[in-house]
């Protein structure tokens, strides 16, 4: 059951940022709300290499906002932890480059996943990737400290 969780937290990642626009996001989330999993969307653009620490940083700000994780240091970790292995797997293509997209986080129980799906840019020769990470994070306990 924990890898079927897995599987799907990893596509609702996906189908979030595969979404064209904050109301097809928004349907989309509450269609996946419906079915436990929460999720949040947030674009990102820019050079690659200059983009990598704003990228894990606007995936852990977008997970907060929209409720998709607490201000837990575990959880915070986790969203951070999944967006830099999603990066890791668009360094080989996007170094150097430009890219444009979006990144989805999803969560379900324990699993947590990020996705980014992008265009990636050099004069008119375009491509696109798409790369997922994921982490556990248990939930919280009672006496567990918060952040913030």
């Amino acid at each position: 059951m924990s890898g079927s969780l897995s599987r799907a937290v990893a596509k609702a990642a996906i189908r979030v940022a595969l979404t064209e626009d904050r109301e097809e996001e928004k349907v989309l989330k509450e269609i996946l709300a419906s079915a436990g999993i929460l999720a949040a969307g947030v674009d990102c653009g820019g050079e690659f290499a200059s983009m990598i620490r704003r990228i894990i940083e606007r995936a852990v700000v977008a997970a907060k906002r929209e409720g998709v994780i607490s201000d837990r240091h575990a959880e915070e970790g986790a969203v951070a932890g999944a967006a830099h292995e999603a990066i890791e797997q668009l360094l080989p293509k996007a170094s150097g480059l430009n890219i444009g997209g979006k990144i989805g986080i999803a969560r379900g129980g324990d699993h947590i996943a990020v996705a980014m799906y992008v265009g990636i840019g050099l004069l008119h020769l375009d491509d696109v990737a798409i790369a997922v990470g994921h982490r556990a994070v248990p939930a919280a306990r009672e006496g567990d400290i918060r952040v913030g």
